[in-house]
């Protein structure tokens, strides 16, 4: 797959092209239909699959209160669309000079001009330029008048709830894993480093490995039915996974998110690992004891065990567990 990270600078683009605009944030189910859409046409028409997207977000710029946090990294974006066959993915660099492009500016000297499109395909409630003034009945005239196709693909719902990016994180927020996998189309991970943490986890007889997220999203507190994939290492390990502030152990409390990986006693630091979330067994809570904390370990370890008896866990390509 091609990927452009300044495509308004540069003249090497796929012209021509069948194209789809947004920020994708999750690549959820709705996502995916529209990003096939613009495959499927591609190859009937014998062209390139393009998607043009941004970064940083645009409300980082127009709006950064109303800001969110992100799904995705951008590279985690990438590795989705070149599973999906992809030809090009256009990353526009969202600046205070692009914000202020009008949908008319960003139709005739981008998809006309530069790129030449010969269909756009976009959801139904997209919205782009300065004000937000581009939609889909802008493109349609647009197209019209340039001479490419234009087409609106509908949502997705899951027992009547329109499926979007912000259904998604806060999905993630509750640690309702299902949901989140339901609307994704498959488990949701994110990445990170292995940093060294404090080794108490060790001294209580659960080593466990301490991640630093490149993902500015993550589930809530609690502890999670977790599998790891570390970059160093051909195979997928089960875990159990705490993410919170320890106040068991602690005074000063922190944020972190460390990993029990079963049957597992590598270095691994600095490390890349993936950590796929399966179910939350608990929200965080505090113990009278560390011998309460302790043999509460041992019965959040069997409840993983017992879960990964009763769901085994495949994965594709890309390392996405495939969703029955």
């Amino acid at each position: 797959m091609l990927v452009l990270n300044d495509p308004l600078r540069q003249t090497d683009l796929p012209r021509g092209c069948i194209a789809t605009i947004g920020n994708f944030d999750g690549m959820h189910i709705g996502h995916q239909q529209i990003v096939r859409s613009v495959v499927e046409r591609a190859r009937e028409t014998q062209r390139p699959s393009t998607v043009i997207t941004f970064s940083p977000h645009p409300l980082s710029i127009v709006a950064p209160d109303r800001l969110p946090k992100q799904i995705l990294t951008l590279s985690q974006k990438e590795e989705i669309l070149r599973a999906m066959n992809v030809d090009a993915m256009l990353v526009i660099p969202f600046t205070h000079e692009f914000s202020r492009w009008t949908a008319d500016r960003f139709i005739a000297e981008f998809l006309v001009s530069a790129l030449n499109v010969a269909e756009v395909r976009i959801g139904r409630d997209f919205c782009f330029g300065a004000g937000r003034e581009g939609n889909l009945a802008k493109l349609e005239a647009a197209g019209a008048r340039f001479g490419f196709g234009v087409q609106g693909i509908d949502e997705v719902r899951i027992r009547g709830i329109r499926v979007s990016s912000s259904i998604v994180r806060d999905a993630i927020n509750k640690g309702a894993m299902r949901a989140v996998a339901l609307a994704l189309g498959r488990t949701y991970f994110i990445d990170g480093r292995v940093v060294p943490g404090r080794r108490i986890g060790r001294k209580i007889g659960f080593p466990t490995v301490n991640i630093d997220p490149a993902n500015e999203l993550f589930p809530g507190g609690g502890v999670y039915v977790t599998t790891s994939r570390f970059e160093s290492f051909a195979r997928s390990f089960e875990s159990v996974t705490n993410i919170g502030v320890r106040p068991t152990l602690y005074e000063n409390y922190a944020l972190t998110i460390e990993s029990h990986i079963f049957d597992f006693d590598s270095n691994v630091y600095g490390d890349m690992v993936r950590l796929y979330f399966h179910h939350l067994l608990r929200r965080e809570q505090q113990f009278r004891s560390a011998l309460e904390l302790n043999n509460q370990i041992h019965m959040d370890i069997e409840r993983s065990r017992r879960y990964f008896a009763r769901h085994p866990v495949r994965f594709n390509e890309i390392g996405v567990r495939e969703q029955p």
